[in-house]
């Protein structure tokens, strides 16, 4: 295994005519964070289902902990998928206990956050604290490979940094670490990012490996609405953030075409992409 805790190799998965991953290779080693990235339908999801044993694969293998992804190996992970995996309907301290005796492992002391509410029904916490919950279930037996699918989704950015330090004192403590993430300043935290589009991983490295030499345009205008129709109904692949303007992997003098025949004033300034510029070009291209 190369002391590799998860391994994917030229692992792809159809479904009838629908190809949801294709041919992806990839790998986490102890100690690292590694991002997996995408838009919604990329296969992130479906990649991590097949890498923890939940879906087989059409082709190509995968190990988990130097293994088959089986009962055994699993027993030595912590997963946290998008739903969370806990009963609601059973309180806080319930869940915990499940779990614990599911891995024969010591029930932990809850944190601080979640003592106030440790016999409250899991479907009555609000999300925050069900993600909260989900973690400390996950990590109640000290796993060697933590899995997470969208683990801070539609939580607060105090939460959000909360468990993040979670994730790093795991990383921190030996752990090889998989996580999905819609929020793209969570990539910064990252040792290693996978970027996938398509069913295919289409970038790895680090941020700066992975945005390589794609520009953006920045478009200054107060007419910022109709610009954005403008560009947007040419066909040019356009962001609106808030009221700013950005066009990535374009020719700005494409962009200055379209808006001075429309009799649109605007300042047009080149600048590097961002990630998901970055991603939203690959994307594109697919």
């Amino acid at each position: 295994m190369s002391g590799e805790v998860l391994r994917a190799d030229s692992v792809t998965r159809r479904f009838g005519d629908f190809t949801a991953v294709d041919s992806v290779s990839m790998t986490v080693r102890p100690g690292e964070v590694v991002g997996l990235l995408g838009a919604n339908g990329a296969g992130k999801t479906t990649l991590i289902r097949m890498l923890l044993g939940l879906l087989a694969t059409s082709e190509g293998a995968v190990e988990l902990l130097g293994g088959p992804p089986d009962r055994t190996h699993r027993a030595r992970m912590g997963y946290v998928p998008q739903n969370l995996g806990l009963y609601r309907d059973l309180t806080v301290v319930e869940n915990l206990s499940f779990s614990a005796a599911a891995y024969d492992a010591a029930i932990p002391e809850l944190p601080a956050a979640l003592a106030d509410v440790r016999n409250t029904l899991v479907g009555d916490l609000a999300l925050g604290a069900q993600r909260q919950t989900a973690f400390v279930v996950a990590l109640a037996h000290h796993p060697e490979v933590l899995v997470l699918d969208e683990p801070t989704s539609g939580v607060d950015a105090l939460s959000r940094a909360e468990l993040w330090d979670t994730i790093r004192a795991q990383a921190d403590g030996g752990a090889g670490v998989l996580v999905t993430t819609h929020y793209m300043e969570e990539a910064q935290q990252c040792d290693r990012l996978l970027l996938m589009a398509g069913g295919r991983l289409v970038g790895s490295g680090s941020e700066d490996d992975i945005i390589g030499d794609t520009r953006a345009v920045a478009v200054h205008t107060s007419d910022w609405a109709r610009t954005f129709a403008i560009l947007n109904a040419a066909d040019i692949p356009v962001i609106l953030d808030g009221r700013a303007i950005r066009v990535p992997d374009t020719d700005p003098a494409t962009i200055d075409e379209a808006l001075s025949a429309a009799g649109v004033e605007a300042e047009i300034r080149p600048v590097r992409a961002t990630i998901e510029e970055r991603m939203l070009v690959l994307a594109r291209e697919r």
